[in-house]
């Protein structure tokens, strides 16, 4: 066994390496990390505080000509309790047709919260709305077409397996098919609106007894506003609603979840600046449920900080986040975070 690991290390720093060698005169290596020290003020907290490595990126970018590109990137991260797994996170070829469209194809960074994403600013100390409530994923296998309307007004349109990029396309082989529209009427504001669909079947029942139906369409809706004056202040507003899923890829009759984020971020000088965001989500009642469906996660987030910029490439935070819960039961959460970004 020890072999075995030895030589998996072997192969992985071998192949880094030459991926290093080869980005010296074709290409361009990059790498990202995210740190944290958090501490928990919530009365009988089973664990006071940690140090974390919350994701780590390696990539690879290549440009073969004006019209075609690739790129190749692998996440690290502490996903459903396991401790740093690797993901293919993009696999992806770029074809730039003319300028005004587009196709990317493969293992493909999505559009729909990434938008909203890079207006917050903060994706190393919070995850944007869509992407830590479930809505949706920073990824996915398929097809995406991106179209230049105006100089104003750019589309995309996407077929994706719609499972995301950490599981593998269903059985069934069901799609999510949607798209964006973006309006940047000047500089300072950023109008945006998302629509996605995806059916899905299952299965009911033991074999032989096993009885094949239609899943119900989870649907997304996202609507975005953003508004940065001269790069000295910015705020943005998003409204998100997932319909008939508990989560993007987890279909699920009458089950909804919706809500708003607001976010503003006021720059000191070109090393500072302070931030906040109050994230608000809830579920509906099923049937003939007395509460909804969601309820022991429904609630409030609220997050306040300071950013510090020592160098170009790193980024710290000093911040407070608290959870405010709808149900009564569960007890409120408080946290003292700091945050580090480094990337290359």
């Amino acid at each position: 066994m020890f072999q075995l690991k030895t030589l998996k290390i072997i192969i992985l720093i071998s192949f880094f390496s030459s991926m290093a060698a080869i980005a010296q005169t074709k290409g361009n290596v990059t790498g990202k990390i995210f740190f944290n020290y958090h501490y928990n003020m919530t009365e009988d907290a089973e664990q006071e505080g940690a140090f974390e490595i919350q994701r780590a990126y390696f990539g690879y970018n290549y440009t073969f000509n004006d019209t075609f590109s690739a790129k190749l990137l692998f996440d690290v991260g502490k996903d459903d309790g396991s401790a740093y797994t690797a993901f293919l996170k993009a696999a992806q070829l770029d074809y730039k047709a003319t300028d005004w469209l587009k196709f990317s194809v493969g293992m493909i960074g999505l559009n729909q919260f990434s938008d909203q994403e890079n207006f917050w600013g903060y994706r190393y100390i919070f995850k944007s709305f869509q992407d830590e409530y479930g809505f949706g994923t920073s990824a996915d296998l398929g097809l995406n077409v991106e179209i230049k309307l105006h100089k104003t007004l750019k589309m995309n349109l996407f077929v994706l397996n719609g499972e995301g990029f950490k599981k593998v396309q269903d059985f069934y082989g069901k799609y999510k098919v949607g798209g964006n529209l973006v309006y940047n009427p000047n500089e300072a504001f950023t109008f945006k609106v998302y629509y996605s669909g995806q059916d899905s079947k299952k299965v009911i029942g033991e074999e032989p007894d096993v009885i094949l139906v239609e899943n119900p369409t989870v649907t997304n809706l996202a609507l975005f506003a953003g508004y940065d004056f001269k790069n000295k202040f910015r705020v943005g507003a998003e409204y998100n609603a997932m319909y008939d899923g508990k989560k993007f890829s987890d279909a699920a009759l009458d089950h909804d979840l919706d809500g708003f984020s607001i976010y503003s971020t006021y720059v000191i000088n070109d090393k500072v600046e302070v931030f906040g965001r109050y994230d608000t989500l809830e579920s509906n009642k099923v049937g003939t449920e007395t509460t909804n469906w969601n309820s022991s996660k429904d609630g409030s987030t609220f997050l306040a900080g300071v950013q510090y910029i020592p160098v170009k490439g790193i980024a710290s935070s000093l911040n407070f986040r608290t959870r405010d819960y709808d149900l009564a039961s569960v007890k409120n959460d408080y946290f003292i975070y700091i945050n580090l970004e480094y990337k290359f």
